[in-house]
């Protein structure tokens, strides 16, 4: 979520799947779970599970793709607000075909070609680069895009909204900006008793996209105890990507003795899939930015280990990763599918180059402030919701890392 997680803010995440109650979870970076040690009784044979999906959803997949066509078609340098995608291999791949990564609009001569991340932003940040001439092109998520909506339609109806978050993420920061003022933050359970609304009748909430569906319904019953009259979103804010690669990756956890999560460390999801890891019975989690983080020490009495990878991790990285261990006398990895994701989103409208293939349909017209998300997009949206709906207890659409 933000780019060193605390202690505090680990423990507080690893409590959403149990009671609330605080507990001793370990680092996300890396930890150990129940049954660690060499006289856990395991099978001695070596192997490797990998286990699907993981890596890129459609939302990483679009924003990568808008600076990759952005560069194609207005030639370099094209300017990126913040970092498109949480991965430090993606930037520097995208800074190496001549993209500029730049903290603010500010920052971006008058008159160039500015992409705004995966993340999403506040209207103020459009504002500012429409006033300095910058031809903007628009890579927010389309289900960000969607909680920004929500939050203004709550936020119009009257309502203070409860924004379930961590408050220094990129996501964050664009969500409260829908509506200033009306938009309060929480990360955990204690914030909830510090709420103060001028009327508790009228009370809605949204949340950050690539937190647990554990932690959101834990933080959302706790809400509803404090305010009864609490509004909920049309449908679940969580990225079905995000559920998609934790489930997956519990199904190889029970099984391992070291899970391997590849992804960035200021990757929120990728933080998480370590403590669903441990959770669901792995002896060891450790997230790794890259193969050159491993260690050998880390293969002493260890025979299974699973590897994963988040949203917002390229796969050469984790091919990287099963190099390393097949070069230590691992065998190819048995890969563990537990569902197909198909979802792809179309390109920033008023924006395709003629080379981008499938360009979304003429006459699809936004809502005014929403400058790239289309009705028929959101309705497939909707549409993955209730297909995800039921097969699974949640409701969850598609998103970014």
């Amino acid at each position: 979520m933000k780019k060193n997680l605390s202690m505090t803010d680990v423990r507080a995440e690893a409590r959403f799947a149990g009671d609330l109650q605080p507990t001793q979870h370990p680092a996300p970076d890396e930890g150990r779970g129940r049954g660690s040690g060499s006289g856990s009784g395991r099978p001695r044979k070596r192997q490797v599970l990998l286990s699907a999906p993981r890596g890129f959803c459609a939302g990483v997949q679009r924003a990568i793709d808008s600076v990759e066509q952005a560069l194609k078609a207005h030639g370099p340098p094209v300017y990126v607000r913040r970092q498109i995608v949480h991965n430090a291999h993606v930037v520097a791949r995208l800074e190496r075909m001549g993209a500029i990564f730049v903290a603010e609009a500010e920052e971006v001569p008058a008159g160039a070609v500015l992409v705004l991340s995966a993340h999403g932003v506040a209207p103020e940040v459009r504002t500012e680069a429409s006033a300095r001439g910058l031809r903007t092109i628009d890579a927010t998520c389309p289900l960000v895009t969607k909680i920004h909506r929500e939050t203004r339609r709550f936020a119009q109806a009257g309502n203070s909204v409860i924004l379930i978050g961590e408050l220094s993420h990129d996501e964050v920061a664009g969500t409260r900006g829908q509506a200033p003022g009306q938009v309060m933050v929480i990360s955990e359970p204690a914030d909830i008793g510090r709420l103060e609304v001028p009327d508790p009748e009228r009370v809605a909430w949204v949340s950050q996209s690539t937190l647990p569906v554990e932690f959101v319904a834990a933080m959302v019953s706790l809400l509803r105890q404090r305010f009864p009259a609490l509004t909920s979103p049309p449908s679940e804010d969580i990225c079905y990507a995000v559920s998609n690669r934790q489930n997956a990756l519990k199904v190889i956890a029970g099984r391992s003795d070291l899970v391997l999560v590849v992804g960035a460390p200021n990757s929120h999801n990728c933080q998480s899939m370590v403590t669903a890891a441990l959770a669901a019975g792995a002896r060891a989690a450790r997230r790794i930015q890259s193969a050159e983080e491993l260690r050998d020490e880390w293969l002493a009495g260890t025979s299974t280990i699973g590897v994963s990878s988040g949203a917002s991790t390229p796969e050469v990285l984790v091919q990287e990763v099963l190099a390393w261990l097949a070069a230590r006398g691992y065998p190819v990895a048995e890969e563990v599918v537990s569902t197909v994701e198909t979802q792809v989103f179309a390109p920033p409208r008023d924006r395709v180059p003629a080379q981008w293939p499938g360009p979304p349909a003429a006459g699809n017209m936004p809502e005014p402030g929403d400058t790239d998300l289309l009705p028929g997009e959101l309705a497939a949206a909707e549409a993955v919701a209730r297909t995800t709906a039921a097969r699974t207890p949640h409701r969850v659409l598609p998103c970014i890392s």
